[in-house]
């Protein structure tokens, strides 16, 4: 019989978990290392804060060596909105080529999905499909659902039977992913959309969750979508907020004014991100900003 696990020893021995870079040392460092394999991990941001851009680079980060913080592994990219931003992907697949002998492209499968009827039909196509992957040159490790939201958006009313069925199917499909994160090693990202929170209270219903009590994004408060029934489906909750600065700067104008030199003040508009952690079980309440250029996510030192 094995040493029974107590508190004590996983202080002294804890368990380790394989994680995949984001791309970024500095985003990765807040991340302890990265997203986690053998979980969901979700993204909660208002349209525009960069979470596809996020995904797109993880599925590439991923193509690198476990020595470069990678896993040696190809991505299965659900996309449930929007037309797949193949363009974008190529652009960042200059910056993250783990090698020249393939393109990085090549190793990331995409399938749309319009609802949640066809995402519970495709589950055990993607089961088999990440099995038959486990001896190819780069397995299937990765899965991007991008957003969840989007597929129970139109399909279900407000109504006490809606409800019900709603949060019975976010346990189902978080099983099954879950399911498969364990028994093939799999990190798995989940997007979420973000609703405006009108109460005066902190979270949602004045339940609070995670650390922050409140969520801000483009300076109103926020609340992840899909409710509390989904909060307790995913593992760990990453939430990206978006914020406009205005900075005033000086112009210096050579010819400035009738007939002289001058100067003249602007207003320059700046927009700042953030990247939060709001619950995880390896992680503390920690935070960095980041900035979206050409070749990709990266994280900035304040």
């Amino acid at each position: 019989m094995g040493t029974p696990m107590t508190p004590q020893n996983l202080l002294d021995n804890p368990l380790t978990t394989e994680k995949c870079t984001v791309g970024c040392p500095i985003i990765d460092r807040c991340l302890g290392g990265g997203i986690p394999c053998n979980s969901i991990t979700e993204l909660v941001a208002e349209s525009g804060s960069g979470k596809t851009q996020f995904c797109l680079q993880l599925t590439l980060s991923a193509q690198l060596p476990s020595s470069h913080g990678g896993l040696s592994a190809s991505s299965l990219y659900l996309h449930t909105e929007f037309p797949f931003p193949m363009r974008r992907l190529h652009q960042l697949s200059h910056t993250f080529r783990p090698s020249n002998d393939h393109n990085p492209c090549d190793y990331v499968f995409v399938q749309s999905v319009h609802s949640v009827d066809q995402l519970l039909d495709i589950m055990p196509k993607i089961e088999s499909f990440i099995k038959n992957s486990s001896n190819s040159r780069l397995p299937i490790r990765l899965i991007v659902i991008d957003s969840i939201a989007a597929l129970f958006r139109s399909d279900f009313d407000n109504t006490m039977d809606d409800l019900k069925k709603r949060s019975f199917l976010f346990f189902k499909i978080s099983g099954m992913l879950k399911a498969m994160a364990v028994g093939f090693g799999l990190a798995v990202l989940v997007t979420n959309q973000v609703v405006d929170l009108m109460e005066p209270n902190e979270g949602v219903n004045g339940l609070r969750v995670g650390n922050l009590g409140c969520l801000y994004s483009s300076g109103r408060p926020i609340c992840p979508a899909l409710g509390i029934a989904w909060a307790n489906c995913v593992n760990s909750r990453l939430f990206l907020s978006r914020n406009e600065d205005f900075v005033v700067q000086e112009n210096q104008m050579v010819n400035g004014g009738v007939g002289g030199s001058g100067s003249e003040d602007f207003v320059c508009r700046r927009t700042r991100r953030s990247l939060h952690v709001v619950f995880a079980p390896h992680l503390a309440d920690t935070s960095c900003e980041f900035e979206i250029t050409r070749e990709g996510v990266f994280g900035v030192e304040r």
